[in-house]
């Protein structure tokens, strides 16, 4: 599996913290290795879209569909509670 960012979500990526970059890419990495790992809960969001949901941080989410062999990324956001 690989993954692909959109265009937005890597403007996105591209401002924020480098703390946060940097979870961003653990998980995403945990993600490349094994889509159930236990800290990325993920889970189907949108079945309609095809749409999933991944833990970045307590506070934080990232949202992807797949697409054959690659999670393509969609957004990165602050998780609405």
């Amino acid at each position: 599996m690989k993954f692909r960012l959109t265009a937005k979500t890597e403007r996105d990526y591209n401002v924020m913290l480098p703390s946060l970059q940097a979870r961003v890419d653990k998980q995403l990495a945990l993600l490349l290795q094994n889509l159930r790992h236990p800290s990325l809960q993920a889970k189907k969001y949108d079945e309609a879209r095809d749409l999933w949901q991944g833990r970045v941080t307590r506070d934080y989410r990232f949202y992807f569909q797949i697409d054959g062999d690659t999670y393509i990324i969609l957004a990165i956001t602050k998780h609405p509670k």
